[in-house]
């Protein structure tokens, strides 16, 4: 299965062939290096650990120092393991570049959200304002909870206002529209979660169409 980490750079357009404008999301794809081989008899599971983007040394502590030291692999800020058929295609310090992938390639992104701190129920929801009209005194509130006397509480996951934002999001099935080799760059038709310079995890897609 083919995986790789990259950094939202941002979005812009180009022209297809027959002329067709498309909306991109240009993404920094690796490189990442291996760090460790994961194995069912050792771990009971099948996966590599990678590394991507290089660290300082005063940002790494002591017990990744000596996990990377042990690899003979340069400190990377992001560790992330990829679940993997075979680990033994793989060697520790090899690096995994952006031509795993190719034009038309569908892939599933997986980011952190912008946060948008506390909203309250119309944004974060998408409920419908009150009247707008002078007296009312009802905009944009919330609504009623809960009946008084039953259940008179409010039940749990009960819609209203809360933080916003600044979580886990799978956007599935997007296709691969150009690869740059020599400058480690992924152009993928639509958006993805999070804001530029936000890691992110593309990986084929498990729903392709």
């Amino acid at each position: 299965m083919k995986n790789i980490l990259g950094k939202k750079i941002g979005m812009t357009q180009i022209f297809l062939e027959d002329g067709a404008v498309v909306p991109v999301t240009v993404i920094e794809a690796g490189p990442v290096k291996v760090i460790q081989k994961k194995t069912v008899d050792k771990e009971g599971y099948n996966a590599v650990q990678v590394g991507f983007e290089d660290a300082k040394e005063n940002r790494v502590n002591k017990p990744l120092k000596g996990h990377f030291d042990k690899a003979e692999v340069e400190y990377k800020k992001h560790i992330k393991e990829f679940i993997v058929d075979n680990p033994d295609e793989f060697e520790v310090g090899q690096e995994i570049k952006v031509d795993v992938f190719e034009q038309g390639d569908k892939v599933d992104v997986i980011g952190i959200s912008k946060g948008k701190g506390t909203q309250g129920p119309i944004k974060r929801h998408n409920y419908s304002r009150g009247p707008e009209s002078h007296g009312s005194k009802y905009h944009r509130a919330g609504g009623a909870r809960a009946a008084a006397a039953d259940p008179g509480r409010v039940f749990k996951g009960t819609k209203g206002m809360g933080r916003m934002g600044n979580e886990r999001v799978t956007v599935q099935n997007l296709e691969i529209v150009r690869v740059d080799v020599d400058r480690n760059l992924l152009l993928i038709k639509g958006a993805v979660p999070g804001p530029k310079g936000g890691l992110l995890f593309i990986k084929e897609t498990v729903k392709n169409k």
